[in-house]
């Protein structure tokens, strides 16, 4: 296998633990440089995470003939034009959740993968390598609850979630930079999840509303799915309830028994007629290094992709019904 030399566009608070760190530790992969459009803090990055080179511009490290993949961890009002711009320049990429703003920028991403079928382009939907997620599915798929009946997800929170980063000038909040609120930050998770267990989707709806008017952005989300084996899911996200109210939780049902785990904690728990247990995980250190890995191989033609565009764009149609757009 040949060496990934990665670039980072966006070396922000994401890429501090849950991924930059992740791309010296998998086999075959280096971080060579890194962007900010802040040079102090790109310098400081680079300084702090042993990176070579860094920059302010994310045409300059695009121009670093020592790089072959380009992560892209900007918010997402920028991921459409850096990963088509990535992709005319002959990088594979690497793009951060949710992959865009809305299905149309995403599928525009899809018309540049298809102009350039020398590259290769993969979604942060990383909790598909974390194994307490494939247990879930590894449970599903033994059939340990029976056949799926229902799905309820439920995501409350208050104002400033726990859940989602922090930053500055909290642009999770502001449509025209993340798309929507809280919902296009978090949700992508769970939706992604449910695509990944139940496969193909067959119908979708749901509203949003701005309950607090504290933000631009709505702050209450309900959805539902009904999957073409017939499997519904129920979602709820809300960002203004009481600090006592807050829950992440699915509960997956079936004919018999219950599977319930957080989308952000580390248990899974599940009851039947024959028996009741609760197990708990300790997540990788990089909660991104199990997705990367895959991507490493995908990129040097030694796997498939674990999650391409096209997978983003049904994710994004989803998440645009519900919205409204």
């Amino acid at each position: 296998m040949s060496n990934i030399n990665w670039g980072i566009i966006g070396c922000g608070n994401v890429t501090e633990k849950k991924s930059g760190p992740a791309f010296n530790k998998v086999a075959n992969s280096s971080l060579v440089a890194v962007m900010r459009r802040d040079a102090e803090k790109a310098a400081d990055y680079a300084q702090r995470h042993g990176v070579g080179t860094w920059y302010s511009d994310a045409d300059e490290l695009m121009d670093n003939k020592g790089i072959n993949a380009v992560y892209i961890a900007t918010p997402p009002a920028s991921h459409m034009d850096y990963a088509i711009t990535a992709l005319n320049k002959g990088f594979n990429v690497y793009v951060e959740k949710p992959v865009t703003r809305n299905a149309a920028e995403a599928r525009q991403i899809a018309e540049a993968v298809k102009q350039h079928p020398n590259q290769k382009l993969t979604v942060a939907h990383y909790r598909r390598g974390i194994p307490m997620f494939l247990k879930v599915k590894q449970l599903l798929e033994n059939g340990l609850i029976g056949d799926v009946r229902t799905v309820q997800i439920r995501m409350w929170q208050s104002r400033r979630p726990e859940t989602a980063t922090d930053t500055a000038n909290n642009w999770r909040v502001h449509p025209e930079l993340s798309g929507g609120g809280y919902f296009h930050d978090l949700a992508p998770h769970q939706l992604d999840l449910m695509l990944l267990y139940f496969g193909e989707p067959e119908k979708y709806g749901g509203f949003s509303l701005n309950q607090s008017g504290v933000t631009p952005a709505d702050d209450n989300v309900s959805g539902q799915i009904l999957f073409k084996n017939k499997v519904v899911v129920n979602g709820s996200w809300c960002f203004n309830v009481a600090e006592n109210q807050k829950i992440d939780s699915c509960e997956i049902v079936g004919t018999k028994g219950k599977i319930t785990f957080p989308f952000f904690g580390n248990f899974i728990s599940w009851k039947t007629d024959e028996d009741e247990q609760t197990l708990t995980f300790t997540h990788p250190e990089h909660m991104q290094q199990p997705m990367i890995e895959k991507i490493v191989a995908y990129f040097n033609d030694e796997g498939p992709n674990p999650c391409s565009i096209e997978e983003a764009i049904t994710l994004m149609d989803i998440m645009d019904s519900f919205t409204g757009k």
